[in-house]
């Protein structure tokens, strides 16, 4: 009776430290923008420079999905393999700039630019950009992810146009193994984290090899070139913070194009989408708003087009684009 009463006396206490642990109750002392910039461009450069691998798992409340990653640098440069583990088979293989999207089932390749902001990379843009729309506190304890220790801090937006975002690095390489998006009450709204990670020496260089026999599959390229929507006629108000890193029109299946343009925070982005309602456009409905994966999605036809907005912020924030954008067509002087 007494030793029974001593264990769940003793597991009580350890679930209520567990659960202060995790509330956020604890100190934090916030980092001047200096600071920020050093700590941020240090978690970049460690996504980028170093040799690491493990297994990785995404949460978005809904459901989880795991990944195997593996990352090097060797003689062609920074190459990187990731393969989905759950539900349908896909591998990602990059080198460099480049990165090849392998889908089995179809035995197709579809190659595509590499963005540097995929876990465990964090920023689109340089990091000097982040510190006008965020504050960055590093709190008090630190935590234990895949079997690392590792340092938690907290990005704070300023306003209610992003998520904020709880981070924890590695004490030893600076690399980041935890990413947790946090909604504007502050809590966890997505999660990304290494479940397990070798870094340096452990990591194998033949695991950046596919083993499927992928040469002589159709591979498709986006074609892509750029254009200047507000000379187009687009008149699409920026939220604070956020400016244009990309503008092109992609040219999709059965002649069909979009016009995209991408705006980001250096943290967050935001992907517009623009295509005319007739021809392919057709098949396409208003979406009052939702959330896909990871992402929110709006949809709304301004004129004879189509406004499809995705992104990692608020719907809120797209919802806000959505309504504001305007289309003012180009009078030719001829």
């Amino acid at each position: 009776m007494g030793m029974t009463f001593f264990r769940q006396a003793l597991f009580g206490l350890c679930l209520f430290l567990s659960l202060f642990h995790s509330s956020g109750l604890v100190a934090a002392q916030l980092l001047s923008a200096t600071e920020m910039q050093e700590q941020l461009k240090n978690v970049q450069q460690a996504a980028q420079e170093l040799d690491y691998a493990g297994i990785i798992t995404h949460n978005n409340g809904e459901m989880s999905q795991s990944m195997r990653l593996v990352h090097m640098i060797d003689g062609k440069g920074e190459r990187e393999r990731l393969v989905l583990l759950d539900g349908i088979e896909r591998e990602f293989l990059r080198e460099n700039n480049i990165t090849q999207c392998l889908l089995p089932e179809k035995q197709l390749v579809i190659i595509e630019p590499a963005r540097p902001d995929r876990f465990p990379g964090l920023l689109l843009e340089q990091s000097e950009h982040v510190v006008n729309s965020y504050q960055m506190a590093q709190l008090e304890q630190t935590a234990r992810i895949a079997g690392r220790k590792c340092q938690q801090f907290e990005l704070k937006p300023v306003d209610s146009m992003r998520f904020g975002y709880q981070l924890c690095i590695d004490l030893d390489t600076s690399l980041l193994l935890q990413l947790v998006t946090l909604d504007q009450q502050g809590q966890p709204l997505f999660q990304v984290a290494f479940a397990s990670i070798d870094i340096g020496s452990a990591v194998n260089s033949e695991e950046l090899s596919s083993p499927w026999d992928y040469q002589d599959w159709k591979a498709i390229s986006a074609a892509m070139h750029e254009i200047d929507l507000a000379q187009k006629g687009w008149r699409i108000p920026f939220p604070p913070g956020f400016y244009p890193v990309k503008q092109v029109v992609r040219s999709m299946a059965h002649s069909r194009e979009v016009a995209q343009l991408v705006l980001s925070d250096g943290l967050a982005s935001i992907s517009i989408f623009i295509e005319p309602v007739s021809g392919a456009g057709q098949r396409l409905q208003p979406e009052a708003g939702k959330k896909k994966g990871t992402i929110f999605l709006h949809r709304a036809q301004i004129g004879e087009n189509w406004v499809t907005l995705t992104g990692d912020v608020p719907l809120e924030t797209l919802q806000y684009l959505a309504q504001h954008t305007q289309y003012v067509p180009v009078v030719s002087e001829n």
